[in-house]
């Protein structure tokens, strides 16, 4: 019986994505290049809000990727691992990412207001990944900076 082992590794995210409720990429974030042209992004992007868009889950797999994901209001939040990535990791980017944004939007997460700010939006996720390695999952300490500064 082979069983593959695999390396641990750090680079645990592969993209971060933010689609309206059209499916339209309002924020988007390669970490590989799984998806090394923006025609292959747009395909990936459209395929996965087709698959979620729909559903009251929170994790598919899709196209060898594990994807955790939320909706909000006209929102969809997508961070995106490796088939063999541990889903609760994921969620905690993608609970810090949305917990970030909802502070800085002072809980008024929607299209239009982070439309208004998308550099705190930039900032936010710079700050929790960076190159595809987990920075920060707890908001209060570092995933927003610009609200723990007191912007």
């Amino acid at each position: 019986m082979d069983t593959l082992i695999l390396e641990p590794s750090l680079y645990t995210v592969k993209a971060v994505l933010i689609m309206d409720n059209d499916g339209e990429r309002l924020y988007a974030k390669y970490y590989d290049d799984t998806y090394p042209t923006v025609k292959e992004q747009k395909a990936f992007e459209k395929n996965i809000f087709n698959k979620t868009h729909r559903t009251d889950s929170e994790i598919a797999l899709l196209e060898g990727l594990t994807v955790v994901y939320k909706s909000n209001i006209d929102l969809y939040f997508y961070v995106i691992g490796s088939s063999h990535e541990n889903e609760l990791m994921l969620m905690s980017v993608l609970n810090c990412l949305f917990d970030s944004l909802s502070q800085m939007l002072r809980k008024n997460v929607e299209k239009r207001a982070l439309l208004e700010n998308m550099e705190g939006l930039f900032l936010a996720v710079d700050e929790i990944v960076d190159g595809g390695v987990i920075l920060e999952s707890d908001p209060q300490t570092g995933g927003s900076p610009c609200c723990s500064e007191g912007r």
